[in-house]
């Protein structure tokens, strides 16, 4: 169980994983970060690469990436080798095993989940030292991909989320003079499985022999080995960076070609905005889209991807769009952002799967159950206009209720089963409430919460030139994270850039 244990670059000396002093592992790994994304914005490659040999053979790296891969959500998933470190002893072994000299990457196990279309998209789960190994090289190279990365992408990026990327397109599209009245709703077809593996290896500046490695591993299905001709998997750590640096350069194209945004935000009004593979661009006119789309189109076509045809729209701002759950449509000269049909649809769908098989669960067990489902998707939601929808969920939960309460008790009155299954609370009428009791004999009282009873926050929108790894923008991101309300503010005015 004994391993390296100083922080540094060469590390010599030895300890177990309980001795690990992580304030000090990540203190050394920030460090040669940040001296990584000082070298990256003075074109200083040699010295990138260099910084990034020291930072992927120090042992802070590799314990940090052994730590991620052992205490995130899939800690508990083995790849092809059924093998899982969940021991101090293991995840010791596995820092250890973390070496570029005869590392060969496994095939990928291939899963499949279902999409919200009804079809299914494959996933590739890696084995745990492809992981780490991933886990670690996307320590040298996420400040490279931050420094680098278009200003108004947001989707796998630290520190920033579905909510900025929204809220960028209340900030383009808001009511003014210079506002945009027509947007191209676009998405990129199998974007993680068809980039060009040889424009990834020619073009992303980390390891050049370890990516081609993990490209060329293929994948195991129903006990065959298949080859992988193009694309990054779904499911491996370094896959989404991987994914965001072959789509940046597509907001500087589009600012190349109609200007800087102070000179044609009265004229081609183009902007974009990108969460992943999922984008929208906005113009004056469909002339004006049909142009960016070309452009963008050729940028694709480069790095192997195409647009979806079946979900990519050009439309006026009056029609309306989804854009990650939420609907954006100007009504009466006033933008208004609210939960998307389909995606409260598909919420309630699954309240009501859960529901409905709940026969055999208790009043108490089904409340456990559907709280962390009906706060997630309401904190979620709760940063744009969703009163209303909070409002009608609600109600269609407590009718979902209702009938299942009113099964259990066939014989029984409606007038016993509301005592019993929703009961007075203080001022509140029925409250699906029951009592729960803990191991040790102690009953408290658990009750369902209402997607209404989350109060709605506007967002501060993080700025577009914001970089983690730059010392300059140290202040903002403490003032963002010690902020009282989070991330969030009541007022309605929005936040600038």
């Amino acid at each position: 169980m004994a391993v390296n244990t100083m922080t540094g670059a060469a590390s010599h000396g030895k300890a177990d994983w309980n001795q690990i002093d992580w304030h000090k592992v990540q203190q050394s790994v920030r460090r040669l970060q940040v001296r990584i994304a000082k070298a990256v914005k003075e074109g200083r490659w040699g010295r990138v690469k260099t910084l990034q040999r020291l930072l992927t053979t120090s042992f802070s790296g590799k314990a940090l990436a052994v730590k991620r891969v052992t205490e995130n959500q899939g800690k508990r998933t083995p790849g092809v080798d059924r093998i899982i470190w969940d021991t101090p002893g293991t995840k010791v072994r596995g820092i250890s095993s973390l070496r570029r000299r005869g590392y060969r990457p496994q095939p990928l196990r291939r899963v499949f989940i279902p999409k919200a279309n009804g079809k299914l998209r494959p996933l590739g789960i890696p084995t745990m030292i492809d992981r780490a190994m991933q886990a670690l090289h996307l320590l040298a190279l996420l400040p490279i991909a931050e420094t680098t990365a278009d200003p108004n992408s947001y989707g796998f990026r630290p520190y920033r989320a579905a909510r900025d990327a929204v809220g960028q397109c209340f900030l383009v599209l808001k009511t003014g003079r210079r506002t945009a009245e027509w947007v191209l709703d676009a998405d990129i077809s199998g974007c993680f499985d068809e980039i060009s593996k040889d424009w990834l290896i020619a073009n992303i500046p980390m390891d050049k022999a370890i990516l081609q490695k993990w490209l060329n591993s293929g994948y195991m299905q129903d006990g065959k080995w298949f080859e992988t001709r193009a694309g990054t998997p779904q499911g491996g750590i370094i896959s989404p960076t991987l994914a965001n640096m072959t789509l940046d350069g597509m907001e500087s194209l589009l600012r190349g070609h109609f200007g800087p945004e102070h000179r044609n935000s009265r004229t081609s009004k183009v902007r974009l905005i990108r969460y992943a593979d999922d984008f929208v661009v906005t113009g004056s006119s469909p002339e004006v889209l049909e142009v960016a789309k070309a452009l963008i189109v050729d940028f694709l076509a480069q790095r192997g991807l195409s647009l979806s045809a079946e979900k990519t729209r050009m439309l006026r701002l009056e029609e309306g769009f989804d854009f990650l759950g939420w609907t954006v449509r100007r009504k009466k000269s006033k933008l208004f952002i609210t939960p998307s049909r389909k995606n409260v649809t598909a919420f309630l769908r699954k309240v009501r799967e859960i529901i409905k098989n709940a026969a055999s669960m208790t009043q108490g067990e089904l409340i456990v159950r559907l709280n962390p489902i009906i706060r997630g998707w309401a904190h979620y939601h709760r940063n744009q206009v969703s009163k209303d929808a909070f409002d009608k969920v609600d109600h269609y939960i407590w009718e979902r209720l209702w009938h299942w309460a009113c099964r259990r008790h066939r014989n029984k009155r409606s007038t016993w089963v509301k005592s019993k299954y929703f009961p007075r609370e203080g001022s509140r009428n029925w409250v699906f409430r029951a009592e729960l009791t803990d191991d040790n004999g102690h009953s408290t009282f658990v009750r369902l919460i209402n997607a209404a009873d989350v109060s709605i926050r506007r967002h501060v929108k993080i700025r577009a030139a914001a970089n983690p790894f730059d010392p300059a923008w140290e202040t903002y991101f403490a003032n963002r994270r010690n902020s009282p309300t989070g991330l969030t503010y009541r007022s309605t005015r929005p936040s600038p850039l």
